[in-house]
């Protein structure tokens, strides 16, 4: 009987800290720690975000192990994120991850932060089949991601700016919202008129994006409706997140159809922490129906950061024996 192949992941990209044991693919144990601390500063501090890192690890990892029932001799391989993301806050993750292999004298895996956000679709069923197309979408990326196989991807169109969920995040700033902005917006939105205001839609090369325009846009708006009426965001703020909610989702669903279109693909998924907008969400579905697409989106808590999508993708790089060397560093931005 051969052995059970337990990956212990680490996720420490940014301001969540999670750890998850992966047993042959199925994810056993899957634990956030969020990091309330960076609130009252309207985004998060690098440099807060580390520490609380170095105090939440070791407690989160203990009971990620104890809740999957696997102590640390079972475990097979760790693996951590190993880019993009804050410099401080990755160092935190791989160095456990890298002692944590040493001591068991286990293998190390690297993973992109990225393409596990895609491997979550793979979590729990329904999967997509091979190829589908992905649109990642999250705080610091927007992209339009060709998968051809679990370790086989493309990023074929990507922001040249800023990403849509920091888009949404500073448009919240604008209105005076509370951080993190994004999943007010979204809350407000559903009782606003999507139509009310109109702000561009950036028409980018391929498959390629930008929200700078839209920020500006919404800038100078506000701005000069500001002059005549102080309260103007506060008396229309619904319909303002749904007309801003409303050009973003246009924007990024344009790239999407484009590309199914133009490479005839019909399984479609989302992914990244800005998937769990319900717009996003309910327009692609409502898409999908049109145009005949196999739609996938995955579990809310696979959708934001999260250490199960690096246990996953972990196991498919265990199964094609690509390890990482103890020596390697994280990186904050990193190509695929």
């Amino acid at each position: 009987m051969s052995q059970s192949i337990n990956i212990l992941a680490i996720e420490s990209s940014c301001d969540e800290t999670s750890a998850a044991v992966v047993e042959d693919g199925i994810v056993l144990s899957n634990l956030i720690a969020t990091q309330k601390v960076h609130e009252k500063y309207g985004g998060v501090v690098p440099e807060m975000a580390s520490r609380a890192h170095m105090q939440n690890i070791i407690p989160v990892v203990d009971v990620a192990l104890k809740e999957a029932g696997v102590s640390k001799r079972d475990i097979t391989a760790v693996a951590f994120t190993q880019a993009p993301g804050l410099i401080g806050s990755l160092l935190v993750g791989a160095s456990f991850a890298k002692g944590c292999a040493q001591a068991l004298d286990v293998p190390l895996i690297a993973v992109h932060h990225m393409q596990a956000h895609v491997l979550a679709h793979f979590i729990e069923d329904p999967k997509p089949s091979f190829p589908f197309l992905c649109l990642t979408v999250s705080g610091g990326h927007t992209q339009v991601v060709l998968c051809r196989s679990h370790l086989d991807m493309e990023v074929l169109g990507e922001t040249i700016d800023d990403a849509a969920g920091e888009a949404f995040d500073k448009v919240a700033k604008m209105l005076g919202l509370p951080y993190p902005g994004g999943p007010m917006v979204d809350k407000l939105a559903k009782d606003g008129d999507p139509h009310r205001f109109k702000f561009p839609l950036s028409d980018m090369k391929d498959y390629d994006f930008s929200f700078s325009g839209l920020k500006t846009s919404v800038l100078y708006f506000l701005q000069k409706e500001r002059k005549q009426d102080p309260e103007f965001a506060e008396k229309n703020m619904n319909d303002i997140c749904a007309s801003v909610q409303h050009t973003i989702i246009r924007m990024l669903m344009n790239k999407l159809k484009k590309a199914a279109a133009q490479l005839n693909i019909k399984d479609i998924g989302i992914a990244g922490g800005v998937s769990a907008n319900s717009g996003l969400r309910n327009t692609l579905l409502q898409t999908g129906e049109e145009l005949g697409w196999n739609v996938f989106i995955p579990k809310f808590e696979y959708c934001t950061d999260n250490a199960a999508m690096i246990g996953i993708t972990a196991h498919y790089k265990y199964l094609a024996g690509q390890f990482a060397d103890r020596s390697i560093t994280p990186t904050a931005r990193a190509a695929w």
